[in-house]
């Protein structure tokens, strides 16, 4: 993940860059910030997902003992 910090130029939230001692800002824009909500979103419901199977299985091996 990138470090995200405020631009102390213009005050938005912006990525930040550090390269041979000088710091570089590059703003977020929103679309980038939808995308990677999108994407997490997709991760977390995978996850979950995997997560009930295994409960699901776990349960099973327990009431078959």
């Amino acid at each position: 993940m990138s470090q995200v910090s405020i631009c102390p130029t213009c005050g938005s939230k912006s990525r930040i860059k550090e390269t041979d001692g000088t710091t570089s800002y590059q703003v977020i824009q929103d679309d980038e910030v939808f995308k990677k909500v999108s994407q997490l979103k997709k991760a977390m419901e995978k996850f979950k997902a995997k997560a009930e199977t295994l409960e699901k299985d776990l349960e099973a091996l327990k009431t078959n003992s």
